[in-house]
């Protein structure tokens, strides 16, 4: 009995200093630690250095594939667009995600501070450095391409801002829960989390792409609408991913 006692009291240690999956988890859990939690011996800045670079490639990635399909005669098409978005997070979930746990947006860290798996006094530093990346990529780009107004990169409602908003909320509420499966929920087998998560990035992109620009991600959206100074209806990606985790919570809590 004191021997279960321990080992409780070791899980919640791991769990407030900033890991994922608590420690009880199974050998079966091993790669989703990786993914989606950072063990104790990693510092706040490693972690955040993490998530600067994983944010700036996932932007730089999947934002520079529609600056070269709208500049260069829509060479990636639109298929190659969203394969590319689910591509790189699915890369950069493996690259990084023993380290930071690889957010790379403030919606997934905060879902995981509100489920208790990330400590809330490190989100307002990893929010921070997701906007970083998005800035350091989203200037990055303005510098390499002549970006028109017809290339913006950013995320801008192409129909009505209620139907972009709404949109959003779907393809928000489909990425959370997919994260809240694989990276929450002890009895989920995480091996695959990068290519579930990546994959579900892919196909939102496909259905909500030319509608709202598939945000699903805050810094996604306003790290281009900085350098480029376009903030048309940017209410849109900020509003649904709070309420989302809150209730994504009451789903996923396990005893």
């Amino acid at each position: 009995m004191v021997a279960k006692t321990d080992a409780v009291h070791e899980e919640e240690l791991r769990v407030e200093e900033g890991n994922g999956i608590p420690a009880a988890a199974s050998d079966s859990k091993s790669m989703i630690e990786s993914c989606c939690s950072s063990p104790s011996v990693v510092t706040l800045t490693q972690k955040l250095v993490a998530e600067v670079i994983g944010t700036y490639f996932v932007i730089f990635a999947g934002c520079g594939s529609v600056v070269v399909n709208k500049l260069y005669g829509e060479v990636v098409t639109f298929p190659g667009i969203s394969v590319t978005w689910g591509l790189i997070v699915m890369v950069m979930i493996y690259t990084v995600g023993h380290i930071s746990g690889a957010h790379f947006n403030p919606a997934v860290t905060l879902t995981f501070a509100i489920f208790g798996r990330f400590p809330f006094k490190q989100v307002p530093f990893y929010m921070m450095a997701q906007l970083w990346g998005s800035l350091l990529a989203s200037g990055t780009l303005a510098l390499m391409f002549d970006v028109t107004p017809k290339a913006f990169f950013g995320t801008v409602p192409v129909g009505s801002d209620v139907q972009s908003f709404a949109i959003e909320i779907v393809i928000s509420f489909l990425l959370m829960f997919v994260v809240c499966g694989v990276g929450t929920d002890n009895r989920a087998s995480g091996e695959f989390a990068g290519v579930a998560v990546g994959m579900t990035i892919m196909l939102n992109v496909f259905v909500a792409g030319p509608i709202s620009g598939a945000s699903m991600n805050p810094a996604r959206t306003l790290g281009p609408a900085i350098v480029k100074n376009n903030y048309r209806g940017i209410w849109v990606y900020f509003l649904g991913p709070p309420q989302l985790a809150q209730f994504l919570e009451h789903l996923f809590t396990t005893s």
